[in-house]
C-alpha cells in the first residue's frame, strides 16, 4: 500500500501543480452587487491565498443570467472577464491557483431578482423567490449544455487555473438526478442512466472546450438527505459513470439540498432567527415559524461526511476532493491516510483566513471556528464571519 501523501506538499491536479492538497471550497461572497468582480471579492480570495491555500474557488460563476441563485451574482459573459483577470492575476501574486465555480442554479434560481426564468426538471414552486421555475426543455437542455462549455472557455480568458462544475444541492444537474424533483417521463427522466444525461453531458462538453490547458473538477451530492432524494447507492453510480467518461480530473464530494435540506451539508448551528432577519415579510416570518423544519441541525464532528465519501473512495480510481469538517492537521492527515488526494475547507477559512500558514507551522494549531453557522445569512449581505468579522469588507467594492 502507497504511503499517505504529505497534505502540504505539492500535488498534480490534472495539467495543474498546486503547491499543497488544501483548497479553499467555494462558498459565495456577496461581494458582486452588480455581477462582475469588486476589490471585496479579491480580498475575500486574496486573503487565503496569501495564508497558504493551493487553490481558491470562486463561487458562483453562473453560466447565465437565470442560472444565479441571487441577481448579484457573476454570470460568465465578456463584460466579466477585466474584473475576473485582476482577480486571478491578485491570487496568482499570492503563488496560490484559483478555479471558477460554473453551473447553473435551476429550480435554485432566483427568477425574481435575476429578472430571468428558471429551469428545473419540471414546473417547481421556489418559495424563496415566490416563483415558478418552468420545466426545461430539449432546447434548454442543449442550450445550458454549451452555455457551460462557453463559461469554461471565459474561465481560461480570465486567467483561471481551473474550473468546478456544480452537479451538488439539487442546483439543474443535480436536480435531473434527484428521482424527487425529477418527474419526467421523456429520455431525461425516469432511470438513473436517464437522469444522469444532463450531469455527464455538461462535463464532457466542458472537457471538449477546454482539453488540457486547465483542470477540469466537479461537485456532486453523495446524497441529498432527503427521503425520495439522490441515494449514496445512485451517486456511487454516477460517480463510476463520470469516471468512465474521463472529463474530469477530480471528484468533490458534497451533500445536502439547497431546496430541501441545507444543513445536511452545513453540521454545527441552525441560525433560524438570524435567517429570517436577511428577509422581508412575509418570506421572514414564514423562516421564523417553519425554519426549523427546513434547517434541520445536525451534530458537528471533524470529517463528517468522510464515512460516505471512503464508499466512493473504495470503488473509484479518479482523484477524489475530501469536503466536511477539515479544520486541523490531524483531521487533513486522516484524510491522506484515507487515500483522499486533497481536502476541502471553507467556514474555517473564513474565520482564519490564515490558518494554514500557522498549522503548517505548528501541527498543533486549532482552528478558532465553533461551526454555529452564524456566517451562512451573511451570504445575502457581505459574507463573513461573525465571531471575528473576516474579511472585512473594502469601501471601493460595496
Amino acid at each position: 500500500m502507497a504511503a499517505p501523501h504529505d497534505v502540504f506538499a505539492p500535488a498534480k491536479l490534472g495539467p495543474l501543480t498546486l503547491r499543497n492538497r488544501i483548497i479553499k471550497a467555494a462558498t459565495f461572497e456577496a461581494a458582486t452587487p452588480n455581477a462582475v468582480v469588486t476589490e471585496d471579492l479579491i480580498t475575500y480570495h486574496r486573503l487565503p491565498a496569501a495564508g497558504g491555500v493551493g487553490m481558491t474557488t470562486v463561487a458562483y460563476c453562473a453560466v447565465a443570467p437565470g442560472g444565479r441563485t441571487d441577481g448579484w451574482q457573476i454570470w460568465m459573459r465578456p463584460e466579466a472577464v477585466p474584473g475576473l483577470r485582476r482577480l486571478t492575476d491578485a491570487i496568482h501574486n499570492e503563488g496560490a491557483a484559483i478555479s471558477a465555480q460554473i453551473g447553473h442554479a435551476g429550480p435554485v434560481a432566483n427568477a425574481r431578482t435575476n429578472k430571468a426564468p428558471a429551469l428545473a426538471p419540471v414546473r417547481f414552486f421556489n418559495p424563496l423567490s415566490m416563483r415558478f421555475a418552468r420545466k426545461a426543455s430539449r432546447e434548454d437542455i442543449a442550450e445550458v449544455t454549451e452555455l457551460h462549455a462557453n463559461a469554461a472557455r471565459l474561465a481560461i480568458e480570465s486567467g483561471f487555473d481551473a474550473v468546478e462544475i456544480h452537479l451538488g444541492h439539487n442546483y439543474l444537474a443535480s436536480s435531473f438526478l434527484s428521482p424527487l424533483i425529477n418527474r419526467r417521463t421523456d429520455e431525461f427522466g425516469g432511470s438513473l442512466e436517464n437522469r444522469a444525461k444532463v450531469a455527464r453531458g455538461v462535463v464532457r462538453a466542458v472537457r471538449h472546450a477546454v482539453g488540457d490547458r486547465i483542470a477540469v473538477t466537479a461537485k456532486m451530492n453523495m446524497s441529498d438527505g432527503v427521503r425520495g432524494g439522490i441515494t449514496l447507492e445512485e451517486s456511487l453510480q454516477t460517480a463510476k459513470w463520470l469516471e468512465e467518461d474521463g472529463g474530469l480530473d477530480a471528484l468533490e464530494l458534497t451533500a445536502g439540498s439547497s431546496l430541501l435540506n441545507p444543513m445536511f451539508l452545513f453540521r454545527g448551528g441552525a441560525p433560524v432567527k438570524e435567517f429570517s432577519k436577511a428577509f422581508k415579510p412575509p418570506l421572514s416570518w414564514g423562516i421564523r415559524m417553519t425554519g426549523k423544519k427546513f434547517m434541520r441541525e445536525y451534530p458537528y464532528h471533524e470529517a463528517y461526511l468522510m464515512r460516505d465519501a471512503k464508499k466512493f473512495r473504495d470503488e473509484l480510481t479518479m482523484p477524489l476532493i475530501l469536503l466536511g469538517g477539515i479544520t486541523n492537521r490531524q483531521t487533513m492527515d486522516k484524510a491522506m491516510a484515507e487515500g483522499f488526494d486533497f481536502v476541502a475547507m471553507g467556514r474555517a477559512l473564513l474565520a482564519e483566513p490564515d490558518l494554514l500558514n500557522r498549522i503548517q507551522a505548528d501541527a498543533a494549531v486549532q482552528s478558532i471556528c465553533d461551526h454555529c453557522n452564524l456566517c451562512m445569512p451573511t451570504i445575502y449581505s457581505h459574507t463573513y464571519c461573525v465571531r471575528t468579522g473576516s474579511p472585512s469588507p473594502v469601501s471601493s467594492g460595496r
